[in-house]
């Protein structure tokens, strides 16, 4: 089975392919040659994660999925949420967006917070949710140099390390976008054996 991810984010590719099996071929956005920029505009994770899919497969013809994650943090009403890629504005950098995070989070004492992935996909006409939490904090240090985005500062519950501190193997067992790909992973090898 071939099927696009929806992103051109080499690392989010990377994660994905390591939780797939051989007989499922992921192709990137640049593989089947989409070079334009998908306009993101909507007001939800998971309408961005709608949008990107349906991009894909009306323009380009593929069955197709497509994620959106948000970090939602308590102290700050739940924000950045949608707006987590471009929270210290449009051309903002991981870097930028860590910085502005931790600068905000300064003096709370409430740290509870969670990433939450809506991954869309788009099936021989019909689309499936699926949805990933994560809960944990925001850190008052960045920790770790392994992953992208908040990684850094971010704690999962139960653990002492934050994601930039744990491989990309331990991050996906226990990640927003590991536990919504899991889910559709487990939906496509199911969808698979049966057609």
């Amino acid at each position: 089975m071939k099927i696009v991810f929806a992103t051109n984010n080499k690392n989010k590719v990377k994660e994905v392919k390591a939780m797939l099996p051989d007989d499922i071929e992921i192709l990137s956005l640049k593989d089947i040659g989409c070079t334009e920029e998908i306009v993101e505009d909507a007001d939800t994770i998971e309408g961005n994660a709608r949008i990107k899919a349906d991009y894909v497969t009306k323009n380009y013809g593929y069955d197709c999925f497509a994620d959106d994650t948000g970090l939602e943090v308590d102290a700050l009403n739940g924000a950045p949420g949608v707006y987590s890629a471009r929270y210290a504005g449009e051309e903002a950098t991981y870097e930028d967006n860590v910085e502005k995070m931790l600068k905000e989070m300064k003096g709370k004492s409430d740290r509870k917070a969670r990433f939450v992935t809506v991954a869309a996909l788009n099936l021989e006409g019909k689309q499936y949710l699926f949805k990933g939490v994560c809960e944990g904090k925001i850190l008052k240090e960045k920790r770790g140099h392994a992953g992208f985005g908040y990684d850094p500062i971010f704690q999962p519950e139960g653990f002492k390390r934050s994601f930039a501190e744990m491989d990309l193997e331990e991050k996906g067992k226990i990640s927003h976008r590991g536990k919504a790909m899991k889910k559709l992973i487990t939906f496509l090898l199911g969808y698979n054996s049966d057609n």
